[in-house]
């Protein structure tokens, strides 16, 4: 039996100074990622595309490590991530486990706009057979928030001193 949860995150962040700066700034995708994701969990592998060690976690005693590459492309003032690839390091229970993530960044006139989209789809792991379906979502979703809900605190600390950062350099 499969599994399947998700969570949305959305995000309206003012940015005070050089707001009209901020289309620039989303071009610089390895600066930008690497200011809303955990830059030590981050490898660059090429124009617009990143591996990313998802931050583990403990699901009824089990150690979960996602592994996803991410796919970043800019349209006008504008960044958008999505996951290409997706897999489990260390847990060789799980062969069809997809992680799917859809996340907009839009600079607007007065800071950043944003949603992220987060989901998991898996098969109940034989050792979790005892635990109801429905008890294994809730506790996905909650995982998931979490996860959506530090990548926001980022972006409204990191993301923004970094972007200040940058147009110091700027200037």
């Amino acid at each position: 039996m499969s599994l399947a949860f998700n969570a949305r995150q959305k995000l309206d962040l003012p940015v005070k100074s050089d707001s009209q700066r901020l289309p620039d700034y989303l071009l610089q995708q390895e600066r930008v990622v690497g200011a809303m994701l955990d830059p030590k969990k981050l490898t660059p592998l090429g124009p617009n595309r990143f591996r990313y060690e998802v931050t583990s976690f403990k699901v009824f005693q089990l150690q979960v490590n996602p592994v996803v590459t991410i796919e970043v492309v800019n349209t006008q003032s504008q960044i958008h991530m999505y996951v290409t690839e997706s897999h489990l390091d260390g847990l060789g229970l799980v062969d069809d486990f997809v992680l799917t993530l859809d996340a907009r960044l839009k600079a607007t006139s007065e800071g950043l706009d944003g949603e992220a989209l987060l989901g998991v789809t898996v098969s109940q792991p034989p050792l979790l057979k005892l635990i109801p379906p429905r008890i294994l979502e809730s506790t996905g979703e909650s995982i998931l928030n979490g996860i959506l809900l530090g990548i926001k605190a980022r972006v409204g600390q990191q993301l923004v001193k970094d972007f200040e950062d940058w147009c110091n350099k700027q200037n």
